[in-house]
């Protein structure tokens, strides 16, 4: 198979969908690997890296997506993106797509074979493998950003995270005990920060205060439990994540006029369109605004910020997918591996993935009677 790597093209994104390492498995399975000129140099990789390995270096985005049978990237397509899209193409990468109809309509207009890395399962421990890197990443740089935002110069409050002797730390409310939510509690609890981890999962909540050992406050998630966590915060973190959906809305307008002036929201979920009520997307170029006097952080591809890190991360996790597509194709593969199937949300012209047609009130259409 040819598989095809093309620079990413939004707004401040370092990361590759394949690193040297990777391009060298899959050229010892016999594909050919085509890495756009200079694709890897926002992540420390560069073009004679790939050529080392066997990969070959085309000098444009048009030549990789015009000799690829499958394109591998981190992020959802942008207009550039999908005016070089083949019809009927296979596109393996982020896509959150529930937010976003429009990107969803574009994509089922030529038929692209949308394989989105957030929504494959671990069918064993049903996780979410390539989410989790990402997560990872993104919970834990929320309390860097969220502790630098704080700072005077910065419209924050003034406040230190973890506080000094004689004087109180910062108080960090973190929504949802996923993965974003417990490294964001495991770097805020570092900084010495006073933390409350909210989830409407019992068993979650019993399995936080286990790992946290008491350094940690949780609370059921309900709208009051919130209402008074959003209150007394002074870093609001949103970690709320429905596989493949919309994020909830679960900090209203309301809760955040009651929010201290100078406070900080770093909203996680905002490339699942933000679980919080006044969040929309913003870029690492421009990455904060006010509402009510609340300083807001919603970069929608907050990993992109530390390209290395991340890249290396993601594609340990998306090498084996990306090798079971190539050596099998797509049809034998998602037959043979449901987890993966999980993550196929368009094909053929339809929604494969029902909490997008549901978010989206458009109808949704089994993968098994496409295939």
């Amino acid at each position: 198979m040819r598989i095809g790597v093309p620079t990413e093209i939004k707004n401040n994104e370092y990361r590759v969908g394949m690193t040297p390492s990777g391009a060298a498995d899959l050229t010892a399975n016999g594909h050919e690997v085509l890495i756009q000129k200079g694709a890897g140099n926002g992540s420390g990789f560069a073009d004679d890296e790939y050529t080392a390995v066997g990969a070959r270096i085309l000098p444009d985005a048009d030549a990789v997506y015009d000799a690829a049978d499958m394109i591998v990237k981190v992020k959802e397509p942008i207009e550039a993106d999908l005016a070089r899209l083949k019809d009927g193409q296979l596109l393996f990468t982020y896509l959150h797509l529930a937010p976003v109809p429009d990107l969803t309509a574009s994509l089922m207009k030529k038929k692209i074979t949308g394989v989105a890395y957030e929504t494959i399962t671990d069918e064993r421990r049903r996780t979410l493998p390539l989410l989790t890197p990402m997560s990872e990443v993104a919970g834990r740089m929320s309390v860097h950003v969220g502790a630098y935002y704080l700072h005077k110069p910065n419209n924050g409050r003034g406040v230190l995270l973890g506080g000094v002797p004689g004087v109180l730390p910062a108080d960090v409310a973190i929504i949802g005990g996923g993965v974003v939510g417990t490294n964001a509690a495991k770097m805020a609890v570092g900084l010495g920060a006073r933390v409350t981890i909210l989830d409407n999962n019992l068993d979650r909540l019993r399995q936080l205060d286990d790992i946290f050992r008491g350094t940690i406050q949780t609370l059921a998630s309900n709208a009051a439990h919130i209402a008074e966590a959003v209150r007394r915060s002074d870093l609001l973190i949103g970690g709320v994540l429905i596989p493949g959906a919309a994020a909830p809305k679960l900090v209203t307008r309301d809760m955040i006029r009651d929010m201290k002036k100078g406070a900080v929201i770093v909203d996680v979920a905002i490339d699942q369109g933000g679980c919080v009520e006044t969040a929309h997307p913003t870029t690492h170029s421009d990455p904060v605004y006010e509402v009510d006097g609340v300083v807001h952080y919603c970069v929608a591809n907050m990993p992109g910020a530390v390209p290395r890190t991340s890249t290396i991360a993601l594609t340990n996790a998306t090498l084996p997918y990306t090798r079971l597509l190539a050596n099998l194709g797509f049809e034998k593969a998602v037959r043979q591996n449901p987890g993966l199937a999980e993550g196929v949300n368009v094909y053929k012209g339809e929604i494969t993935y029902e909490a997008v047609a549901t978010s989206q009130e458009r109808k949704y259409t089994e993968l098994s009677k496409l295939l």
